[in-house]
């Protein structure tokens, strides 16, 4: 008797979560970060989620589609990140 095949785990899941993790990330250094620092800060939390994207993808455990995963992690932290830099750097420009 065969036992049925068990379903996988969503792929993209990883990928949504490194996206959380960006708007998280982001948030944290605009609101925390004086203005002078947050774009020091803000590309090491861009590293830190690019270690985050590999991390992930690495403990899904597959190997088909790693590279298309790995990238729409990075990619949509990198906008993500981008848009509210934007925004905060908008912000700035208001007089206080």
């Amino acid at each position: 008797m065969t036992e049925p095949a068990l379903a996988p785990r969503n792929a993209f899941v990883g990928v949504f979560v490194v996206w959380g993790a960006a708007l998280l990330a982001s948030v944290a250094v605009g609101v925390f970060v004086p203005e002078e620092w947050r774009v020091s800060w803000l590309l090491v939390a861009f590293g830190g989620l690019i270690l985050l994207s590999f991390a992930v993808q690495l403990w899904y455990g597959s190997t088909q589609g790693f590279i298309f995963r790995v990238a729409c992690s990075i990619t949509g932290a990198l906008l993500l990140t981008g848009l509210i830099s934007v925004g905060f750097g908008l912000a700035a420009l208001v007089p206080a």
